[in-house]
């Protein structure tokens, strides 16, 4: 059984039945409804907004300074695993 994609989605359930044929020849695009929740257009639009404005203000970047531990710790296994 199909889940519907939006919980306010009001599809009929399905049946075994095949559907009838429409009476009209119709297209389809002229019953597509598309409902976008208010968070599928504002998520992807503040994250293009935080990268566009990482990308224009590249000269406040920093190198990091400190080696990391990680890196240290497997150089350190290495050495006393080596013979």
């Amino acid at each position: 059984m199909p889940v519907p994609a939006h919980p306010r989605s009001h599809r009929p359930a399905v049946s075994s039945r095949p559907a009838p044929a429409p009476a009209s020849p119709r297209p389809a695009a002229d019953r597509v409804e598309i409902r976008l929740p208010w968070w599928a257009v504002a998520l992807p639009s503040v994250a293009f907004a935080a990268l566009l404005l990482m990308i224009m203000s590249p000269g406040q970047a920093q190198a990091a300074t400190a080696a990391p531990a990680l890196g240290q710790l497997i150089e350190r296994v290495l050495h006393l695993l080596a013979p």
